[in-house]
């Protein structure tokens, strides 16, 4: 069987974690809302710890977190949420950046239909946005700034304690897509200017179906998000439904190992990049975004004149990789985050994404590099 490498698709199950989660489909199987027996007194207490495991991450209140079922609903909830607010109060101006992931920027072009004004900022040919170019882009009518923590394609941290900084005299709300860089990238997310953080079990070592919205106070005031559904007073009125305890519990687990294994995986993953680039370095290939930014599990390279579709399935028993988004992966159109950053087409449609953890088997790089030279 070849050897996972597509962990920013999504990463496999801490074993701690799957135990966890099987205690509570198994055993433990009460509904956090009945507060008439013992189960669901249970099943709440669980699901309060969880809460407080995320929250701890990114110094959050337990009460600041809002259980979804990932970063794509967590994202919406943050984007359409803020209309009512935007509508009342005559702020219809939101600034986003052109490599989003689409669970970004899709909401983003439902406000824009709706008469809002949507700009995106373009990023540097390193992958990244500056703070000052946000600052810059900011009004008066400024509703929203979203911008990723990390890159989803190419790895690359954006600056978003810059950013935070530079909207320290705006009243704009700050939303940052975290799915990629939470309970890894550990001090940005912990900045109090940021007011919305989304999240998902799934890329920190959890199960899928489950993730959160952190939305911090100002001051002791919530952030006027509207729910996007209806039908119970779950999760303060802003997501209703019966809450999934077993994911949750599995994915407060994963949130406390992220933060107090942090350092060492971290570790772990850089000495994997160090292997990659030793075998892959000597066959140049061009490597797609600032790598003094870029995540230590993740590269996204290309080589001149090699197809990144013919790449993947000459690699196919000995990795599985991809060339981008987990979610446009059906497209074979070049990644938008690489049109973004200027890329040539032919570098970008022959980019693939390498994307590892701590986790991750032994690989014999030579391997893979006689390969790819096969094939140049």
């Amino acid at each position: 069987m070849s050897v996972y490498l597509d962990c920013n698709a999504t990463t496999p199950v801490e074993p701690r974690v799957a135990a966890r989660v099987m205690e509570f489909l198994r055993d433990e199987f009460g509904n956090a809302g009945s507060r008439t027996h013992e189960y669901g007194l249970r099943a709440k207490r669980a699901t309060q710890e969880a809460r407080e495991q995320v929250a701890h991450v990114v110094d959050a209140g337990a009460d600041e977190v809002v259980f979804t079922s990932g970063a794509t609903e967590s994202n919406n909830l943050a984007i359409l949420g803020l209309e009512k607010f935007g509508v009342e109060t005559n702020r219809r101006h939101i600034i986003s950046t052109a490599i989003e992931h689409k669970a970004v920027l899709e909401p983003l072009g439902v406000l824009a239909n709706r008469g809002f004004d949507v700009t995106l900022i373009p990023p540097t040919t390193g992958g990244w946005v500056e703070a000052d170019a946000i600052r810059d882009a900011v009004r008066p009518d400024t509703l929203l700034v979203s911008v990723m923590h990390v890159n989803n394609e190419t790895g690359v941290t954006q600056p978003v304690e810059e950013i935070a900084q530079a909207l320290e005299t705006s009243d704009a709300m700050f939303h940052v897509d975290a799915a990629q860089g939470f309970g890894k990238n550990i001090p940005a997310l912990q900045n109090p200017r940021i007011d919305l953080i989304s999240v998902s079990g799934h890329k920190i070592y959890g199960p899928k179906g489950v993730g959160a919205l952190i939305t911090r106070r100002r001051g002791y005031e919530r952030l006027p998000l509207a729910p996007l559904m209806f039908g119970g007073g779950q999760e303060r009125g802003l997501r209703p439904g019966t809450l999934p305890v077993q994911l949750i519990v599995g994915f407060g687990l994963a949130a406390e190992l992220a933060l107090k294994e942090s350092e060492s995986r971290q570790r772990v993953c850089a000495d994997y990049r160090t292997q990659a680039l030793a075998a892959l370095s000597p066959l140049g290939p061009d490597f797609n975004g600032d790598q003094a930014r870029v995540q230590p599990h993740v590269m996204n390279l290309s080589w001149a004149g090699l197809d990144s579709e013919a790449l993947m399935v000459s690699l196919k028993d000995l990795v599985s990789v991809s060339n981008g988004s987990a979610c446009t992966s059906q497209s074979y159109e070049p990644s938008h985050v690489l049109k973004a950053m200027g890329l040539p087409e032919d570098q970008a449609k022959g980019a693939v994404r390498i994307s590892w953890s701590h986790l991750t088997e032994a690989l014999d790089w030579q391997d893979v590099a006689t390969r790819i030279r096969s094939l140049q």
